[in-house]
């Protein structure tokens, strides 16, 4: 799922150092053919998806100098950029991420420390 002009993902705005995460299709079944209920793999210590949106960062608050008013409040606050992006894949604890329903689809905002690995194509 890509962000588009007529797509509502782009009104939001993931704050600080989460990332939004729409979860991969999960199997129903496992490998050896069994079917699995409903509801098995969402509690799974452990689950993947893929980066639909990201964060600016780790803010870095800078000290204010009352000479420097006309910067304006744009130039107080840098940024640490994440090392995740839009379009990883990401393996991340469950533990650490909250579910949210948005355009009655399912996504996750997770922190990034809670993210354990990411898989990104380098063509994106």
């Amino acid at each position: 799922m890509h962000i588009s002009s007529d797509n509502k993902l782009k009104k939001l705005i993931i704050v600080g150092d989460r990332v939004l995460i729409k979860p991969k299709k999960t199997t129903e079944k496992t490998n050896t053919g069994l079917f699995l209920p409903p509801g098995v793999q969402e509690k799974e210590k452990i689950q993947s998806g893929y980066i639909i949106k990201a964060g600016p960062g780790y803010p870095i608050p800078f000290p204010a100098n009352e000479d420097e008013i006309w910067k304006g409040n744009d130039e107080m606050v840098k940024y640490v950029p994440l090392q995740a992006r839009e379009g990883d894949l990401a393996v991340f604890l469950q533990k650490g991420a909250v579910e949210v329903i948005y355009d009655k689809e399912k996504y996750f905002i997770v922190p990034q420390a809670s993210i354990l690995m990411l898989e990104r194509e380098e063509d994106l």
